[in-house]
């Protein structure tokens, strides 16, 4: 009983992750979504981290900063008893986004790609790593 006390609720973890990720998306630091809140950037990693678990009002407040709706903070969320909840199915293959944004070139990519505001070009963009993609795959 001791130690589940210790280890954070698997929401708290994924809504944090959830913050983190779309925090991290818009470029803003820890320090800068605490300063909006009026708490510490340290509060902000416990809440990332899911160490400590992200109260209504405060949840709702961090989804007008990060301009998301709160239900963004629950997608893919892990189920009750295993049971799959709605929009599980898409699970595993949303988790690559995830992961992709984590790493440091997806992240650069993101903020670099949602910069420009051509379509055409960005539409030229996607097609241009499709085409890399598919000869990485040996077309």
């Amino acid at each position: 009983m001791i130690e589940n006390k210790k280890k954070p609720n698997p929401i708290d973890i994924h809504v944090g992750s959830r913050i983190r990720l779309r925090r991290t998306m818009l470029g803003m630091s820890q320090e800068k979504l605490g300063e909006s809140l009026g708490i510490t950037f340290q509060q902000i990693q416990k809440y990332e981290k899911g160490t400590n678990r992200v109260g209504a009002s405060r949840l709702q407040n961090i989804s007008s900063i990060l301009n998301v709706p709160v239900s963004f903070f629950f997608e893919d969320a892990p189920g009750e008893h295993g049971n799959v909840a709605a929009g599980m199915a898409e699970a595993s293959s949303s988790n690559y986004v995830v992961d992709f944004l984590s790493s440091s070139e997806g992240l650069q990519l993101n903020r670099a790609f949602v910069k420009i505001a051509d379509p055409k070009v960005r539409r030229k963009i996607v097609d241009l790593v499709k085409a890399l993609a598919a000869e990485a795959d040996g077309e």
